[in-house]
């Protein structure tokens, strides 16, 4: 398990997310993406004609796992659900949106090394404020 801080310093480090939807006929789906942490929720900025839009749109209910190592006593990871909330215009265009300043900030950096947001009029953002949080660290189970 991670700690708090640990939890922080993983999510805000690691770039890459999988994200698990349920589809129309009740099956998984499961996709990559990008997200950045603002140390109470897990934002993702998604194509809002992709299935895992759609799957959210029609159910909220969301399970996200950010992991990392390559080795077994490499492993760590973390997993979040819950259910997901639309930020902002869909698709974001920029419209001023006080909730997304620092978000936008913070993926930029994260993702594209920019001070500010580009916007291709095809994403969008959804936060996820998680029910849950599940963390693993292998890394530590030499010291058990």
């Amino acid at each position: 398990m991670m700690t708090p801080e640990e939890l922080d310093g993983f999510l805000a480090a690691e770039r890459t997310c999988r994200v698990a939807t349920v589809s129309a006929d009740g099956a998984p789906h499961l996709s990559p993406l990008w997200f950045a942490w603002d140390g109470t929720s897990l934002w993702l900025y998604s194509i809002t004609r992709s299935k895992r839009w759609a799957d959210l749109r029609r159910d909220q209910r969301v399970a996200v796992v950010v992991d990392g190592g390559h080795a077994y006593d490499e492993l760590r990871g973390v997993e979040l659900s819950g259910t997901v909330e639309f930020v902002g215009e869909s698709p974001r265009t920029g419209e001023p949106h006080p909730e997304l300043v620092a978000v936008e900030k913070l993926f930029a950096q994260k993702n594209f090394g920019l001070d500010a947001m580009p916007y291709d009029g095809r994403h969008a953002w959804i936060r996820l404020t998680p029910d849950t949080v599940t963390s693993w660290d292998f890394r530590k189970l030499a010291a058990l």
